[in-house]
Formats: C-alpha cells, structure tokens, sequence
C-alpha cells in the first residue's frame, strides 16, 4: 500500500506531530508534504528531514482493492486478475482497474466502471 496522495500525520523525534497531503518522498527518505498543518501558516508545501521522522501514520481509509477485485470477479468470473505489487485489477486482458479509475476499451468497460463508480460511492458512505 502507498501513502502517496494520502493525507498522513507525521511525529517527528521533538513529538511534533505534522499533518498534510504526502506528495513525495526523496531517495534520503525525506518526506515531501502539502498543504501543512501543525506549522506556520501560510505554508504550503514543506520537506521534511527523513532523519527527523518518527511515525507516519495514514489518516484517511485505505482504497480497498482486494474487496473491489471480489466484486468484479462476482460479475466477470474468472476473468478478473488482481495484482496487489502493482496496485492494479485487470479485466478480461483489456481492462485496468486502479484507485484512480477504469481505463481500456471494449464492450465491458462500461460494466466495470459502473461496478468502480458504484464501488467507490459506497466506500465513501461508509467513511
């Protein structure tokens, strides 16, 4: 799972806690956050030293993709493939499926972006 794009409260070793948009992370591990909460106002987009980084913590719910594999394989059976190292669903060889939506092409698409929309609106719901 990544914390990319995700909002994270961050603690560093003073036990300030940081919170914000996690938008990069450099090859020092050093975290890149917008829009900054817990600092000066006005900032909006500040580094942190990845020495410095105690915790991270994941502040919002985690995109379930192995629930949203289950369903489509409930509508496509046997022709949905999950790949969780690469965060992605497949269906029928020609579609893909990720957190950020359906690309592809082919008479299905449309099937599974409804199944997607539908999904996504209730994990919402649920929040």
């Amino acid at each position: 799972m990544t914390f990319l794009g995700k909002k994270v409260a961050v603690e560093t070793s003073d036990n300030r806690t940081i919170k914000g948009v996690l938008v990069g992370v450099s090859e020092k591990m050093d975290l890149i956050l917008s829009e900054p909460v817990g600092v000066d106002e006005g900032v909006m987009k500040m580094v942190l030293n990845g020495e410095f980084v105690k915790e991270i913590k994941l502040l919002e719910k985690p995109f379930d993709l192995r629930a949203l594999s289950d369903r489509l394989t409930r509508v496509f059976p046997g022709m949905v493939s999950l790949r969780e190292d690469l965060q992605i669903i497949t269906v029928m060889d020609k579609i893909r499926v990720s957190e950020q939506g359906v690309t592809g092409e082919g008479l299905a698409f449309d099937k599974v972006k409804g199944v997607f929309d539908e999904f996504v609106r209730e994990s919402k719901e649920t929040d």
